[in-house]
């Protein structure tokens, strides 16, 4: 049955009402499921971490002395860099209703002008109103067309009074606005010096933590046998991760590495299988070739090489940076780990998709968390030598299903 004309705009309403309510409630529904999503993944990797920590043989271990002071001064940083973001974003909201209040000025002069125009036109340049033109006695249709071009200009100016008085409301609340992010930078400022003396503090804890352990820390690091239950919790973390990922993604499980995946550690000859993902395709492998390394700095501990330490090999590499540098992603990818590990400190693991993963250890401070969706070259973390690294710089490896491979042959720069 055809709608009668006058009431299709009316049906239109109606529809257009329909689809946006039907689009709104998928959109809510979409928000609530992401956020059901997130909390599942980082509910099942908190379980993961105690899972690893119950198992731990020592509670006591030197490097656990650590932990809490290492991961405060991360939470610090973290602090400072979304403090820093908000107070970029405000004093970008700050410009632009400046911006807004500026043009509103300019269209503030040129409303004026008209105006004036207009009451000139009428008063000082002799026309009359309709009462003066009727008892004139002048031509009935010139009166008319005198009437109306009079009306026309009275509706002219009640717009532009009108429009005057809108913008002087406009103003009003763009002059509101800036007060409140005006006082919110101020807030921020503050929050800042807080937690900027919260890390000067913290800082000072370690240093004397490290202090009074240095020597135990560095024998305890030359021992053969602690790099490779380190080497043995990192491949442990990446199961426990990759059996996350499938869970998640609803698929068969991949095989994983074994637990000292990667090439087992003697003291004779040490080996280390150079693990190839060979002619796998996908977002991840198109890259080979192109990466760029995550940080700047001198690689100082090269995949497959002895480490001066105990002469355990190299799973990763090790990039010697000054402290504080950024840590940037290799690739897209989501955060899967977010927090500290015996052995590696402040670690960050980011899923690429397709298995593979990439590592990112000995970090003064973590800046992406866990579900967070990053890009190619985003900031997720600063250089440093926490967990007990006597270096400054970072540790980073390449996993695929499991197993390290050689970073250096898939940057584009050595």
């Amino acid at each position: 049955m055809s709608i009668p004309h006058r009431l299709a705009p009316f049906a239109f309403h109606c529809s257009f009402f329909v689809t946006a309510v039907f689009l709104s409630s998928a959109f809510a529904a979409n928000a609530d499921s992401k956020k059901g999503e997130l909390h599942d993944l980082k509910g099942r990797i908190e379980a993961l971490r105690r899972e690893m920590a119950a198992a731990e043989e020592s509670k006591g271990h030197i490097t656990d002395q650590l932990r809490d002071t290492e991961s405060a001064i991360s939470d610090a940083n973290r602090r400072l860099h979304e403090l820093g973001t908000q107070r970029a974003g405000l004093k970008a909201q700050i410009a632009d209703l400046d911006a807004q209040n500026q043009r509103l000025d300019r269209q503030t002069g040129m409303q004026q002008n008209h105006l004036a125009h207009l009451l000139r036109s009428q008063f000082v340049g002799g026309n009359s109103d309709a009462l003066t033109l009727l008892l004139a006695g002048t031509d009935p249709n010139q009166s008319t067309r005198d009437r109306y071009f009079l009306t026309q200009l009275s509706r002219a100016k009640a717009d532009l009074i009108q429009q005057l008085r809108s913008i002087a409301a406009e103003k009003k609340r763009l002059a509101d606005a800036t007060r409140e992010r005006q006082a919110q930078v101020a807030e921020n400022e503050q929050r800042q010096q807080e937690s900027r003396a919260q890390l000067l503090e913290r800082g000072k804890q370690r240093a004397g933590m490290l202090a009074a352990i240095g020597d135990r820390l560095k024998a305890q690091r030359r021992e053969i046998a602690t790099l490779k239950k380190d080497e043995q919790r990192l491949a442990k973390l990446i199961d426990g991760l990759a059996r996350i990922a499938a869970t998640r993604k609803a698929r068969p499980r991949v095989a994983q590495a074994a637990p000292n995946a990667g090439g087992s550690v003697t003291a004779g000859a040490p080996r280390l299988k150079n693990h190839d993902p060979g002619d796998v395709t996908g977002a991840f492998a198109a890259l080979r070739g192109k990466l760029r390394l995550p940080t700047r700095g001198t690689v100082a501990g090269r995949f497959g090489s002895p480490r001066a330490e105990g002469g355990a090999l190299w799973k990763g590499v090790f990039i010697r940076a000054a402290e504080g540098l950024e840590v940037r992603a290799v690739a897209p990818g989501t955060v899967v780990f977010a927090d500290w590990l015996r052995g590696f400190g402040n670690l960050l693991v980011i899923d690429h998709g397709d298995d593979f993963l990439s590592v990112y250890g000995n970090n003064e401070s973590l800046l992406a968390a866990v579900g967070s969706v990053v890009k190619n070259g985003d900031s997720v973390a600063t250089v440093g030598n926490s967990g007990g690294n006597a270096d400054s710089g970072l540790y980073f490896e390449l996993r695929h299903r499991g197993q390290p491979f050689d970073p250096l042959k898939w940057v584009g720069i050595r």
